[in-house]
């Protein structure tokens, strides 16, 4: 049973009411130290009480925050700072569970001293020197004498990379609430202990930090906890390890590869076997990069149906004995992915995909072509070779959705060339909408179909998962819209870039119902402007945008389809699923303050070169 402190729930999950709005005014940090210890320790009072059996939601721990604030009437301004010490202080137990080898502190480059400081910036970060000016290389010696791993970055991606690799099980970190609330939602929503101290403030030049308190969180001794909390990082990790090169050969079973070819690369092309190439070419580029959301989709689903048993503190062991039969299901829904983002680089001329050029950048189209249908019948194979195991019924399961999802990606894909190649450029939003919820969504519906039919389960949930998929498939577009005007170091590099290819968005059809006839048809004419540099066309159509109020509007959009997926979320048993669904929401949209459009230059994306794990 939840403790009173606990918001009450319906099979062990809150039924949600959704409630996204802006928090800059929520993250306010107390100026008294005081006040931060008196507020830190009802907190872990609190906590104390609470069910640790599986994470709050952000929901349920603003809840209690706001609750928290109200009795001691204080204002609603240190939300955020206060969420920061509730999520500290409930994972502290299993924070404690990890040995500090296998934890990790993340430490922000804003601690300096700005003036003279010796240090200079690599890709990890701040590469710190050991001069005795701040309080940085003072931390980082203690944490890498109890074994830690440090990182000195403001909020790295990388973060989260390392965790699902396996290098680490557990962070720990100082920053400002801003970068708190990027770097360690995710985190947090995933199940991983965490705990951090916040700066005082969010100026990046001179801050200061409450030391005593980063003393003793990397001081935390190695305990075993009271509760396991459930967790979704074995399930994450699974879904990686398929695609490390030696496990990917094997799951794939190469008919063309001979041991002199098992690990060559794709610079080694023109010197491999030309029958064997296209299969070399398509291993290598499945596993080249992405995060393998839609197989970690397919797993998370079979194992919420099957019992939930990946996500307990003996997930690992359990994860490890799924069958070839249920990962390779799993890995077809990558392949056709894969396949579906070479066809989409060529048809939008793209330049970038995953921070290297793409496929048909660097061995031409015709080879881009032959090497995406390649792996649709890779993915096609990968399936249909397990009726033994799985048996007929399943496998035919599983192929029916996977042509369905085929057939309704390539239509979408195919309403979106028209557009583009048409003369006119009117559109409106419920037809951008509409082509959205053909490209975005069937990829991502028969990821939770696959692991479904995996599953073997008497449940259908066929309704509810296409309406599902289609609300969080039609938002994560937006998403990525509004992420086009930000860049993206992960895919293409550069701001805008939908404008300049021409393609329909529904930023575009916002902008045109809500200007008027002359900003309209100057939107048009810009766009279309032959002889505009690409920078002095994202920059007026940016401009268009704003006095459009086109990026609010949008993030409104996104916030619509999240209740609706929320809702069908709601709906859903058992619990284990239902709670997998509602993790699916938040970690798919995840969205900041507001999107401020930037232009940005392209840079090559950079690896983290840590040394394998041990065990």
């Amino acid at each position: 049973m939840p403790s009173p402190s606990q918001p009450e729930s319906n099979g062990g999950v809150k039924k949600r009411v959704s409630r996204r709005r802006k928090t800059a005014h929520l993250k306010h940090v107390p100026d008294r130290l005081a006040l931060r210890e008196e507020i830190r320790d009802r907190c872990y009072q609190i906590c104390e009480k609470l069910d640790k059996s599986r994470p709050l939601s952000k929901d349920e721990m603003e809840k209690i925050v706001r609750r928290l604030l109200t009795e001691m009437e204080l204002s609603e301004s240190y939300v955020g700072w206060t969420m920061v010490m509730m999520a500290s202080a409930f994972w502290r137990d299993q924070v404690s569970a990890i040995p500090p080898e296998r934890r990790l502190f993340l430490l922000p480059h804003c601690l300096k001293h700005a003036e003279g400081c010796p240090a200079d910036y690599d890709q990890f970060g701040l590469d710190c020197k050991t001069c005795g000016a701040c309080s940085i290389a003072d931390y980082r010696t203690q944490a890498e004498e109890l074994g830690y791993r440090v990182l000195v970055a403001e909020g790295s991606p990388i973060v989260m990379k390392i965790l699902v690799s396996g290098y680490v099980d557990a962070v720990v970190g100082v920053a400002c609430l801003n970068v708190l609330e990027k770097a360690f939602d995710k985190i947090l929503l995933a199940g991983i202990p965490c705990m951090a101290v916040p700066l005082h403030s969010s100026d990046c030049r001179n801050t200061s930090v409450d030391e005593q308190w980063v003393f003793d969180m990397v001081h935390l001794p190695h305990r075993e906890p009271q509760q396991k909390t459930a967790t979704y990082v074995h399930l994450m990790r699974a879904a990686q390890d398929m695609f490390e090169r030696e496990e990917l050969t094997r799951l794939i079973a190469p008919q063309r590869q001979t041991e002199a070819t098992a690990h060559a690369k794709l610079s080694e092309l023109p010197n491999l076997d030309p029958i064997g190439a296209t299969e070399q070419l398509a291993i290598d580029f499945i596993g080249r990069g992405g995060k393998y959301s839609r197989p970690f989709t397919t797993l998370a689903v079979y194992d919420s149906l099957t019992g939930g048993h990946g996500t307990s503190a003996n997930g690992a062991a359990h994860v490890a004995e799924y069958s070839d039969a249920v990962k390779r299901g799993a890995l077809a829904i990558e392949t056709f992915h894969k396949a579906s983002l070479v066809h989409d680089d060529i048809e939008d001329d793209d330049e970038y995909r995953y921070g290297e050029p793409t496929i048909h950048r660097q061995f031409g189209v015709s080879t881009g072509i032959n090497l995406g249908d390649y792996m649709i019948g890779l993915g096609y194979r990968l399936v249909s070779r397990e009726v033994k195991t799985l048996g007929a019924d399943v496998v035919a399961k599983i192929v029916d959705h996977l042509a369905e999802a085929h057939m309704r990606l390539s239509e979408g894909q195919g309403a979106e060339l028209l557009w583009r190649d048409s003369t006119s450029k009117e559109l409106t939003p419920i037809d951008a909408l509409k082509i959205y919820a053909l490209k975005t969504s069937p990829a991502f519906e028969a990821a939770l179909h696959c692991g479904i039919a995996l599953a073997k389960t008497t449940e259908e949930y066929r309704d509810e998962m296409r309406k599902f998929a289609r609300h969080v498939g039609v938002a994560f577009q937006i998403l990525n819209d509004l992420k086009d005007w930000l860049g993206d170091s992960d895919n293409k590099l550069s701001a805008g870039n939908d404008i300049i290819g021409g393609r329909p968005t529904v930023l575009w059809a916002l902008a045109l119902q809500s200007l008027n006839e002359d900003r309209k048809a100057e939107l048009i004419q810009v766009a279309n402007a032959p002889d505009l540099t690409a920078h002095s066309k994202i920059q007026r159509v940016r401009t268009l945008y704003l006095e459009g109020g086109v990026f609010e509007a949008a993030e409104q959009l996104v916030e619509k389809y999240r209740a609706k997926a929320e809702e069908i979320a709601d709906g859903i048993e058992p619990e284990a699923f239902r709670r997998l669904l509602y993790y699916l929401v938040d970690s798919i949209l995840e969205t900041t303050d507001n999107h401020k459009p930037t232009i940005l230059i392209p840079t090559t994306t950079l690896e983290f070169p840590l040394a394998a794990p041990t065990s």
